[in-house]
Formats: C-alpha cells, structure tokens, sequence
C-alpha cells in the first residue's frame, strides 16, 4: 500500500512487530519508579496504534511481556499483571469505539485466570471489527511457540490426523501462535538495544529491522514515520543475492 506521508509517498509495511523497550529506563531518568514507565508505555501503545491504522498498517504487533520477564522483581512482575489487567479491561471500549481487532499470543496458561478470562473475552467482543488488528504478545517466547508447535505436530502425527512427510513452512507456520497473521514486514526495537530477545524469530525471517535510540515512552508518530522512511530505503528481497 502506497500512502502519502508529509507530501512524499512511501510503501507502507502491512504489519509491523514493536519490542516496547526503554520503560525503566525512561522512568529512572526522571528520578521514578519503574512501574511509572510502565505506565507511560501503556498510553504510548495506545497512541501508536492510532497512528499506525492511520498511517496504512494493516496489522501491528507488541512484545508486552516475555517469558523471560517472570525473572524480574516480584513487585514489578506484579504491578506489570496489574497494569495489563487494567490495560485489557480499558481496551474492551477501545477497539470499540476504534473498530480494533486485538489478539493475544503466547503461553496464557501461566497468567491468572481472571487476566485469561479477560483476553478470551476482547477477543471474542473484536472478533468482527475491521480495522486494525491488534496483537499482544503475553508471556511469549519464540523458542517456547516453536517447541508448543512441535509437540501439537508430533501428537497430530501420534494421532494420525498428519503424516511427516507432509510437513511443509507453511504447515509448520499453521501451528504458531501468529497463525492467523501475515509475517511482519518491519520490526522496531526501542531504546538502543540490538537483538531480537527471542522475538518472532520464525515470522522475522525476511523482516526489515529498525533500531532505534529513542525510549519506547517517547516513540511517536514522528518516529513511527522515520522506521517507514528506513523501510522505504531497503531493498526488499526474499532469497537473493
């Protein structure tokens, strides 16, 4: 999709996965707790995903919480459920009001089942909306998605409902978590860092990857455009040399 941005026109990436970085970070320069970033990343989500429906994304994805993250400070664990707690509560209205579809990925069995109880039912409620879709990753891992898929394959197969031989990318891809969703384009990292931290490392294959320094609490849509403009400058190839 080609979109006019600042009078220029740019291609603009279907889908685009964030790694939502910097919250602490952002907090301690500012003399506050951590848990006050956190807070301040959620209204930038909220934020950001206006701004990329309507730049033209299609599909927008975040890193909320990794599996990973449980090895954080017990009070920061908790006050990050409680943030998404309330976070999915208030996002019931907006997709709403939005017209924003919201799913949720990762392993949901070691949330809380009022947090699960929760998810189940913004997904259900957004189900038909039409506009954005909206993902969230929560307690994700790649790693862990892979291994989830193997082992659904591998009862598929005890079970003859599959034979080996007819596993293929896109069979394998059926069974991840992001199934119903077309491989990102473009991936942004916040705050500096440069790795991937066990991110979509099977849908990131032929992604586009933007770095930048700046905080996830002070991303905006002008930083949004700048990661499109970096897009536009690659020369996107699937393969080849």
């Amino acid at each position: 999709m080609k979109k006019e941005i600042n009078g220029e026109e740019y291609d603009i990436p279907q889908h685009v996965a964030i790694i939502l970085d910097g919250n602490g970070r952002w907090a301690k320069k500012r003399l506050m707790p951590r848990n006050y970033g956190h807070v301040q990343g959620a209204k930038t989500v909220e934020r950001i995903c206006e701004d990329a429906w309507n730049l033209g994304i299609k599909y927008l994805t975040v890193y909320a919480f990794s599996t990973e993250n449980w090895k954080r400070p017990e009070d920061e664990v908790k006050a990050l459920m409680k943030l998404l707690d309330n976070y999915l509560k208030d996002c019931i209205e907006r997709t709403s009001k939005n017209n924003m579809r919201v799913r949720v990925i990762g392993e949901k069995s070691r949330l809380d089942s009022m947090l699960r109880d929760k998810i189940e039912h913004l997904e259900k409620v957004s189900s038909k909306n039409t506009g954005l879709n909206f993902t969230i990753a929560l307690n994700y891992g790649s790693r862990d998605e892979m291994i989830r898929a193997m082992n659904n394959i591998s009862r598929d197969i005890a079970d003859k409902k599959l034979e080996p031989e007819t596993i293929t990318e896109e069979l394998f891809a059926s069974y991840l978590d992001t199934a119903e969703l077309p491989d990102p384009d473009l991936m942004i990292r916040t705050s500096g860092e440069q790795r991937l931290s066990n991110w979509l490392l099977w849908q990131l294959a032929y992604a586009e990857f933007y770095f930048t320094d700046v905080l996830w609490p002070d991303f905006n849509k002008d930083e949004l455009i700048r990661a499109i403009k970096y897009y536009n400058g690659r020369e996107r190839r699937f393969g080849g040399v």
